[in-house]
């Protein structure tokens, strides 16, 4: 059997084709001499949805990623960032290439449904929890040498500058070395690097801000010296990205709306007030521009339809028959999904007294909260010297005492952009780019855009060159 091709498969999280011009010129040269597409979105438009239709070139409906996080039915748990890859439905990419070779080798880098995927090497953010409460940053890595070998020669991964308020440049600076190195040292035939940090400042500042245009050319540093040295290693590379992030002002109190209207319940409990799932007969989990909102039987659901068709900003209700339409009627999604108009977007607050607030409110804390929280890449402006009371409670944390890093602000209109929604047009969604024209196996678009689940057979097609 004839060996594979190299592919290095780059996932340039939030970039837009519209972006890629006098501010990337090493993203231009790219799509110049190779080719460059819009990409059609998916919904909803959000990491875990979208990773899952590119790892399987299938869409909600079939995978099962409905966003990221669903309501599992039978705990009534609510889970978001989900790392295991046995949660995604259908073969993916790296199981298909293998299958057809199985000399097949792949390295997974930060890519999201990471940990048990079937590749040979992965690497991925995963705290350390002890008894006491407090949080270890650390990565997850199969074997466990790999991850140790690249901390060992780049450093410790910059964990805080991955999520939260200095979330920045060093957590994808970090992983395009990783990723350079990888391909230096254990050649895989694909190697997937995901570079997330444009996203962040996107979200801040909104897409146009003179920081997010910095953002967007300090993505295409990045982008420059990973071409070079799939150069230099006779390595194809192609770039995704899963989304583009739009402009918004309006944010959406949609669990708020719920239970006013005595459909959501929440549990008092000595830290404030609690989401009750077995409790509320309708509740969403918000994400983004988009919302599952989960009903217990067909009256809460009419009434909580009735309740979001009211509700100001948001442009679509879909029952199970109307998600048929968009790909996203699977028992995973919620008996309804609200989909926000442009500039909206849904924040997952469901109390309106500040003696009801949760603990966790003004923390980053991923996995309590019922839905995703963009404040936590910001400090609270109200804090007059946040700084310093971040040293403070890291000093707590050094001297073995309980603390609580509650530095985050409730003030959704801080934000300034999101995704989730399908784009107003193809060039300000996803792109798709690639240092092979187009061609076979890399067919043009017929239309305006190529289709996202099209992606999978390209790099199929790129590592059987």
């Amino acid at each position: 059997m004839r060996p594979m091709t190299a592919v290095l498969w780059l996932n340039l999280v939030g970039l837009s084709a519209e972006q890629i011009g006098e501010h990337t010129p090493h993203l231009a040269e790219w799509a110049r001499q190779g080719s460059m597409a819009p990409m059609g979105g998916i919904l909803p438009g959000v990491t875990c949805s979208a990773q899952a239709t590119l790892l399987t070139g299938t869409l909600p409906r079939d995978h099962g990623a409905v966003a990221n996080g669903w309501l599992d039915r039978r705990s009534m748990e609510v889970g978001l960032w989900r790392q295991s890859n046995h949660w995604v439905q259908g073969e993916k990419i790296y199981e298909t290439a293998r299958r057809r070779d199985p000399a097949f080798r792949c390295a997974k880098l930060f890519w999201w449904w990471n940990m048990g995927a079937a590749v040979d090497w992965s690497i991925t953010p995963r705290p350390y929890y002890p008894a006491d409460g407090r949080k270890i940053p650390a990565v997850y890595s199969w074997p466990p040498a790999y991850g140790q070998d690249l901390e060992q020669a780049i450093g410790p991964f910059p964990f805080f500058d991955f999520w939260g308020p200095k979330a920045g440049l060093p957590s994808s600076r970090w992983i395009a070395e990783a990723a350079r190195r990888t391909l230096i040292e254990k050649r895989p035939a694909l190697t997937m690097a995901y570079l997330p940090h444009l996203d962040y400042d996107h979200q801040r500042f909104g897409p146009r801000a003179p920081r997010s245009i910095a953002a967007l050319t300090e993505l295409d540093g990045l982008v420059g010296l990973l071409l070079q040295a799939a150069r230099d290693q006779n390595v194809e590379v192609l770039g995704v990205s899963e989304y583009a992030i739009e402009q918004v002002d309006r944010p959406i109190a949609i669990n708020l709306a719920l239970r006013q209207a005595g459909l959501l319940h929440a549990r008092p409990t000595p830290t404030g007030d609690v989401l009750d799932p077995f409790g509320s007969r309708a509740f969403a989990l918000a994400d983004h521009q988009i919302a599952h909102v989960y009903c217990q039987d067909e009256a809460a659901l009419r009434s909580a339809r009735s309740v979001l068709e009211a509700l100001p900003g948001i442009e679509h209700v879909l029952d199970r028959s109307a998600q048929a339409g968009y790909g996203i009627d699977h028992a995973n999604s919620g008996e309804l999904v609200a989909i926000a108009e442009a500039g909206a977007w849904f924040t997952y607050y469901y109390w309106d007294d500040p003696d009801a607030e949760p603990d966790f409110a003004r923390t980053v804390d991923i996995h309590r909260k019922p839905g995703y929280d963009p404040c936590e890449m910001l400090l609270d402006p109200a804090i007059r010297f946040p700084k310093l009371k971040v040293a403070g409670k890291l000093l707590q944390k050094k001297l073995g005492q309980r603390y609580r890093m509650d530095v985050i602000p409730l003030r959704p209109e801080l934000i300034r952009g999101s995704h989730g929604r399908l784009p107003a047009k193809p060039e300000a969604g996803p792109v798709f780019l690639s240092t092979l024209p187009f061609g076979p196996g890399n067919p043009a678009p017929e239309g305006e855009s190529i289709a996202m689940t099209s992606v999978k057979d390209r790099v199929l097609a790129a590592l059987a060159r």
